[in-house]
């Protein structure tokens, strides 16, 4: 006689089954440009519900300050002064990129928002991230570069979409 489908092979009882799966995580990449503003807004108003449980991560890749040497071509020394002026104005500038990004998701209270901010090559922080974390789907922004742009300063969204273990959705700037 065959086992059923119910119990297992051995005739001992069945695993419980698995408890209901938390909602989807979903990453945002946010900078300071209005494109990855446009494309939080386009995730929260088509991608994000609040019935599922989907918790939204705001995730900021920090360019790492330049490495100068202690005295430049110029002559100007790098004191430590400057250093940390440079480091304090990048970190305002994340912290503004951030807070932007919230103000935007205040208009939706229903939906979890976390945020991350990491430092480094905003292609290598982004996709180490949304493995790290486990994300379900991660969204972006495109800045439309064009050829010549692309080749020599890259595309983050290119080379996320190519290199993420997860889904990526590129929001595009509407053609005007």
């Amino acid at each position: 006689m065959a086992a059923s489908s119910d119990s297992a092979a051995d005739g001992s009882a069945p695993p419980p089954p698995a408890a209901a799966a938390p909602g989807r995580r979903i990453v945002v990449a946010v900078d300071e440009s209005e494109e990855s503003m446009r494309a939080l807004s386009w995730c929260l108003a088509n991608v994000v519900s609040s019935s599922a449980g989907d918790t939204l991560v705001l995730l900021h890749a920090r360019r790492p300050r330049p490495v100068y040497a202690a005295m430049d071509s110029s002559g100007y020394m790098m004191t430590s002064d400057v250093m940390a002026s440079m480091d304090k104005y990048a970190a305002a500038v994340s912290a503004a990129a951030v807070d932007k990004a919230k103000h935007i998701c205040a208009a939706f209270p229903h939906v979890t928002v976390e945020t991350l901010v990491e430092s480094g090559d905003p292609r290598d922080v982004i996709c180490d991230a949304t493995e790290k974390m486990a994300a379900d789907l991660l969204v972006m922004g495109s800045h439309g570069y064009g050829l010549i742009q692309r080749t020599f300063l890259g595309s983050v969204s290119n080379h996320c979409a190519q290199n993420c273990k997860c889904p990526v959705l590129v929001v595009k700037r509407p053609k005007e």
